[in-house]
């Protein structure tokens, strides 16, 4: 009953600027920003195709790379379009509940995407340091309480963000300055108090994600401490390099992720705009890289992705 008596503040459009202090620029901003966004777009389903049509790929490993594509996909999709539609044509507007639902998916899938980089790290864990028993520890079964596990527990912790929002009162401007909507700035906005909004929207996300490097770490040092006691150098070496393409995953994802959630909370000195271009970057940057990176050092990727493009020029 409260949200509802609340919801005559929310029912007005909310009006996104772009990238403040950049607007002059905004046509020619967007043609990188397209341009990456189709490499991305291309490169997850190139993957995600190989890994449905490939029965070689039909491993746990792949099947969590499918995942992690497929929220890549969200993550770009539900920022990239709507941010090219303010460069290009103008499109600033964005209804409240549209707000919500972009805000919903593009944290959601941040949150998805460093659980699946989590599940990553144990499934090579377990390769590395029990490859005995990797099929009898990650079954089809085992895999799917996985995924579903993963996927409620980033569902249950960005949630509670829609309901903190729309109990806000919007009585005064609705203008925010950024490409697409998130739960800080759009909380900002609001004429009430938003104490809780702050610290739930600081603290529990960045919690649960820095319980998931703590345990990426301590999967990786596990697997270190199993592969340095191998007899022989190949065999380091090809235990390794099976971790190479993930390691640099998460390298991509945490480390720019970490640095504008501190630069966001802490770097009052930064510009605005300087926050706006890299959260931009953020969504479309890791989601193209990351299929270039796995096509380039897992081998059968790249093997099936050679054969695939030969096989369509040869035809």
């Amino acid at each position: 009953m409260v949200i509802f008596n609340l919801s005559s503040f929310n029912s007005g459009p909310f009006i996104l600027v772009g990238i403040p202090g950049l607007e002059q620029f905004h046509v020619w901003i967007g043609i990188p920003f397209c341009t990456v966004y189709l490499v991305a777009v291309m490169g997850n389903c190139i993957l995600l195709y190989l890994i449905a049509v490939e029965r070689s790929l039909h491993e746990p490993m792949f099947f969590f790379l499918s995942m992690l594509a497929m929220t890549d996909l969200i993550l770009s999709t539900a920022g990239v379009p709507k941010t090219l539609s303010i460069f290009w044509l103008g499109a600033r507007e964005i209804t409240f509940p549209g707000c919500l639902t972009q805000m919903f998916f593009l944290h959601y899938s941040f949150v998805l995407d460093s659980a699946i980089l989590m599940a990553m790290a144990f499934d090579r864990y377990v390769a590395i340091c029990s490859p005995l028993r990797y099929a009898t520890i990650l079954t089809p079964k085992a895999i799917i309480k996985i995924v579903v596990g993963i996927s409620f527990r980033s569902f249950c912790i960005i949630l509670p963000v829609v309901f903190l929002l729309t109990r806000l009162p919007f009585c005064r401007t609705h203008v925010i300055p950024h490409t697409y909507c998130e739960h800080i700035g759009v909380a900002r906005l609001a004429c009430a108090n938003i104490s809780i909004n702050i610290w739930y929207g600081f603290c529990v996300p960045i919690l649960t994600v820095i319980s998931d490097v703590v345990l990426i770490a301590v999967s990786y040092v596990l697997i270190l401490c199993a592969v340095f006691r191998l007899p022989s150098r190949d065999a380091r070496q090809k235990a390794l390099g099976t971790c190479g393409s993930h390691v640099c995953v998460i390298l991509m994802f945490y480390t720019p992720a970490f640095f504008s959630i501190l630069a966001h909370r802490f770097g009052h000195n930064v510009s605005l705009t300087f926050h706006i271009v890299f959260a931009n970057l953020y969504i479309v940057i890791p989601p193209a890289l990351n299929p270039i990176v796995y096509g380039v050092k897992t081998k059968q990727i790249r093997e099936k992705v050679v054969l695939l493009f030969s096989f369509k020029s040869a035809e």
